[in-house]
């Protein structure tokens, strides 16, 4: 589905379905440098089960025209948008990694508009390394290197995808190359600079779940122990052998833990 919003055509998957102001809706925010296909199973599960879905890409992602975002509280305000221009009042907001700064920022700022919040892979603060940093500003492929490698558990990288044909790690890999120059710096950055997180986040009403893996290099478990702990109602689902890239690596566990909180 193409959205036009003020400056820009921007893009969300929809299950196939059209939005129905009589149903709940729930939306999902890729991490950095991916795009709306991260969310493919998930969505169609929502989208088949009486739900409002929009998985969107973010600016200068996917399918998503530019500029891109420079901040998380920007990409929280272009999700807002999406939401005005579709007169969706409130929704459940899903992300992962950057996306669950993002849609944490949003329900903190707004936070009317969020029925309910689920975070996955998520940590405040987000820091990023001198090292990634510095390679993905000057567009190396190292960069791809150090966030596949390190966004899958030492089993992942192995095989054993519970999707049948889907070689995650190449996967993903592919998404972020096929990122336009700049865009993953963006992300990284705007991950690294979010420093208001922690005091907004009481601010966030509704019932939020953190979904995390137990082998994540990227965002530990321990990291998200702040941040659960200041939502004022906030529960924590930890899986098993599993690293950052959740959706792909257990996929029914996720979408398990989220029909708990969408």
């Amino acid at each position: 589905m193409e959205i036009k919003l003020k400056q820009q055509t921007v893009y969300a998957f929809t299950a196939g379905r059209d939005i129905d102001a009589n149903k709940p809706a729930v939306v999902f925010v890729h991490g950095t440098g991916l795009d709306h296909t991260v969310w493919t199973l998930p969505a169609r599960y929502f989208g088949r089960h009486g739900f409002n879905v929009l998985a969107i890409d973010l600016p200068g992602h996917g399918r998503s025209e530019g500029p891109l975002r420079s901040t998380i509280e920007d990409m929280a305000d272009f999700l807002i948008e999406i939401l005005d221009a579709l007169n969706i009042d409130q929704a459940a907001l899903v992300g992962h990694s950057m996306g669950s700064l993002v849609v944490f920022d949003a329900a903190a700022r707004y936070p009317d508009r969020a029925r309910s919040l689920a975070l996955l892979g998520t940590a405040l603060p987000m820091a990023v390394t001198d090292a990634l940093l510095e390679s993905a500003i000057q567009n190396k492929h190292d960069a791809i290197d150090m966030l596949t490698i390190w966004g899958y558990s030492q089993s992942a990288q192995l095989g054993g995808s519970e999707t049948p044909g889907m070689w995650m790690v190449g996967n993903t890999m592919r998404l972020f190359e096929q990122s336009d120059p700049g865009v993953i710096y963006n992300g990284l950055n705007a991950c690294n600079e979010y420093r208001d997180g922690l005091k907004r986040a009481q601010n966030i009403t509704c019932p939020t779940l953190l979904i995390l893996g137990d082998r994540d290099i990227m965002t530990p478990p321990f990291n998200a122990k702040q941040v659960a702990g200041k939502i004022p109602d906030s529960s924590t689902v930890i899986l098993p052998g599993t690293g950052h890239s959740l959706m792909s690596e257990k996929p029914d566990a996720v979408l398990d833990a989220l029909l708990t909180i969408v």
